[in-house]
């Protein structure tokens, strides 16, 4: 009964129509809107046929013809993709194929009931209920009367009468949209990468920026928050104490956009400048190895993250595989910029090796050839594969390798030019080079991030722009100066942030760089508390935090130092150490726990890096913090018991340990967010360091996906508490 209705069904959407099937995969076809159903296996042919086969019932109805990029046809499934079990966000019912239902997937990659998005586009909507995107294509119900002989379809019970279903395209005052995906790739590229659109008016007015000045005064919700507090408040006076622990707290101030009524950050251009606007370049990976779901995915992300750029920040893209190619200049995402942004982006095939090196030498040769320069720039690489053109292992050793090859001097932070351009990577899959990934990332102060699954390469890109498009300090700089003649500064402990101390050990400086909305840094400084009979407080250090500000462009200097102390008595009790030095000495001893623990992995001794994993978790079960029941060093010990795991063998260790553990070492050493799979539930995110921010972006990326956001379970390895407001 049901393939009889089928076959009406497509005898119906057949008349005047006809199906191409090019010789390649779904994914890798143009992005343009489309109709699936679940095929009749009996009656349809392969849809890997080379040859163009028509839809109506016979060949004489219609004459196949070959679709351009941009035009629209009629896709055949013999399958049905996971990605289809989903729910249509116009009647939140679901779609999955086989149900009798034509299911309409726009440009954009979003998918609906095609009566549902068809009665919406009737009323003149030619806008993505769910992303916002404008179509070029819309679909519509075509009435019976065009049916043949005056004949009325039949219909299943649940379609809509008197009408069938076809996409039409819009005309475009533009040009077409064929001749301009086609330019983006076959122009040639110029000498240099100087032809980069003209920033914002109000970014590249001198007067504006005094403007702005002021603004962002009157919206000032003040400066980074600076606090400090010794391991204890008492010392004997006639006792010495060396590697006496201070602790130096930061927390950056949160954004002056609005906030809706979750207290959930507004990201719309109406908020953009409030924040600073954004140079991003992502340099993708097409080679062969991304064929199929994992392009799709990334083309689906990337609409996410052209969704979300203001008018005022630019974006251009690098595809790479044997060589690379830039898609189209530095551009603002203004309506104009975001749509044929999606057009290139959806236009990428697969094919070809993988070259890393390539792909990030054009990047970075855009970052520096640019004319023009917003504050904030940034370089997002993804890659699911291993550089086979420029990196060569001695003996297969990854600790071996000098991937510092793959990264132009430009952009690496001992490079010398200046630039503070970040390189967030990702690596994608199981096959990807993580340690290649983690190292270019390192090199040039970005942070690693480990997509296990592949269905959150979207939730991953979500989490790092909430990050880059809430910037509100720059160039921030820790002064740290000994208060007492005979006080010298010992150590430092900053994770890869750059520290200096003094020749006489008086002087030092931690280089922190740009801060997110609400983000927060902890640094361990160690002193030699020295002897003083004479006093009854004895001041330390004297802490003093400078920053540049984003929109005004100018240094910001905090009024008073902060000034640590501590008391000095004849006789006192047991003294009582600070929570929060307690607290991140156990984060600082799990990192290096997690350090020596990959080191000895990569020499073959999973044995002894499991040990090393195991003595560091028994040895922060006994801390007070842990003792008290604190939730960061709860969540310390069983990430540290995730990574155990994930070295119970050499090939669970290749397959997903190293990056999982370069992906953890990545985000302790930059206290700063990063994406990592999670053995008990592959879609689940990292949520250690994720300030408001990025949390709302991920969670807007989810929603828009899934139509509500998930309640994906978190292990407690991957779920870092919010840190407590320091007492």
């Amino acid at each position: 009964m049901m393939g009889s209705k089928w076959r009406k069904a497509k005898l119906a959407l057949g008349l005047n129509m006809c199906l191409y099937v090019p010789h390649q995969k779904l994914e890798d076809s143009s992005p343009s809107s489309s109709i699936k159903h679940h095929p009749d296996t009996a009656n349809v042919p392969s849809r890997f046929s080379s040859d163009a086969v028509p839809l109506s019932p016979s060949p004489n109805d219609c004459r196949p013809t070959t679709p351009t990029p941009s035009s629209s046809g009629l896709r055949l499934s013999k399958s049905v993709p996971k990605s289809s079990k989903k729910t249509c966000s116009i009647c939140l019912t679901s779609m999955e194929l086989g149900q009798g239902h034509a299911i309409f997937t726009a440009e954009c990659s979003h998918s609906f009931h095609f009566h549902c998005i068809a009665s919406n586009v009737k009323h003149g909507n030619q806008i993505c209920p769910v992303c916002r995107a404008k179509w070029k294509e819309i679909p519509f119900q075509r009435p019976a009367s065009h049916l043949p002989n005056g004949k009325s379809r039949i219909n299943p019970a649940d379609w809509p009468r008197d009408d069938a279903w076809a996409v039409r395209r819009l005309p475009s005052p533009r040009l077409d949209s064929t001749r301009h995906v086609s330019s983006l790739f076959q122009a040639s590229e110029p000498g240099i990468f100087d032809d980069d659109e003209v920033l914002d008016q109000q970014q590249e007015n001198p007067q504006q920026n005094v403007f702005e000045k002021d603004a962002s005064k009157n919206n000032s919700i003040g400066g980074i928050e600076v606090k400090t507090y010794p391991e204890v408040s008492a010392v004997p006076r006639a006792n010495s104490h060396n590697n006496f622990a201070i602790l130096i707290h930061l927390k950056a101030p949160h954004t002056s956009g609005g906030l809706n009524s979750r207290n959930q950050t507004i990201f719309s251009p109406s908020t953009q400048n409030s924040r600073a606007p954004v140079d991003l370049v992502t340099v993708l990976d097409v080679s062969g190895s991304m064929a199929g779901t994992k392009l799709a995915l990334l083309k689906r992300a990337m609409g996410f993250v052209i969704q979300h750029l203001g008018p005022s920040d630019r974006l251009s893209v690098i595809a790479f595989s044997s060589t690379a190619r830039r898609l189209f200049p530095l551009r603002r995402m203004t309506e104009t910029g975001r749509q044929e942004a999606l057009q290139a982006v959806n236009s990428l095939t697969s094919n070809g090796g993988t070259n890393i090196a390539e792909g990030l030498r054009k990047g970075a040769k855009l970052i520096v050839d640019r004319k023009w320069k917003n504050p904030v720039g940034s370089i997002i690489l993804l890659s699911d594969g291993q550089d086979t053109y420029t990196v060569s292992s001695p003996s297969g050793s990854h600790s071996q390798t000098d991937y510092k090859s793959l990264i132009p001097p430009s952009i690496q932070r001992n490079g010398g030019t200046g630039l503070r351009v970040p390189v967030h990577t990702f690596g994608f899959g199981a096959d990807h080079d993580a340690a290649s990934m983690h190292s270019i990332s390192e090199i040039s102060g970005g942070t690693f991030s480990f997509i296990e699954a592949e269905g959150v390469i979207q939730d991953a890109f979500a989490l790092c722009i909430g990050g880059l498009l809430s910037v509100v300090v720059q160039e921030a700089c820790v002064k740290l100066e000994c208060a007492h003649p005979n006080l010298l500064i010992n150590l430092i402990k900053a994770g890869s942030y750059r520290t200096s101390v003094t020749a006489d050990a008086k002087a030092g400086s931690v280089d922190v760089g740009d801060l997110y909305a609400e983000e927060e840094r902890d640094f361990l400084v160690t002193v030699n508390v020295p002897v003083d009979e004479s006093c009854d407080e004895m001041s330390l250090l004297k802490v003093r935090c400078i920053y540049r500000d984003p929109i005004s462009k100018e240094m910001v200097s905090l009024e008073e130092d902060n000034e640590v102390k501590i008391q000095r008595a004849t006789v006192i009790g047991q003294p009582i150490v600070s929570m929060e030095v307690d607290r991140q000495r156990n984060r600082l001893r799990a990192a290096e726990a997690m350090a020596e623990a990959r080191a000895a992995a990569e020499h073959g001794d999973l044995t002894g890096a499991v040990s090393l994993l195991e003595s560091c978790r028994r040895a922060l079960s006994e801390t007070i913090s842990a003792r008290s029941g604190d939730r960061l060093c709860v969540a310390l010990c069983a990430e540290l018991k995730e990574m155990q795991e994930r070295m119970a063998n050499r090939r669970v260790y290749e397959s997903s340990g190293r990056a999982y553990v370069l992906s953890g070492l990545s985000s302790h050493s930059w206290q700063r967010a990063t994406a990592r799979g999670d053995s008990t539930d592959s879609t689940s995110l990292v949520q250690a360091y994720q300030t408001p921010t990025m949390t709302d972006m991920v969670t807007r990326s989810q929603t828009m996906f899934f139509g509500n956001p998930p309640q994906r379970k978190l292990r407690q390895a991957q779920s870092f508490p919010a840190r407590p407001h320091p007492r």
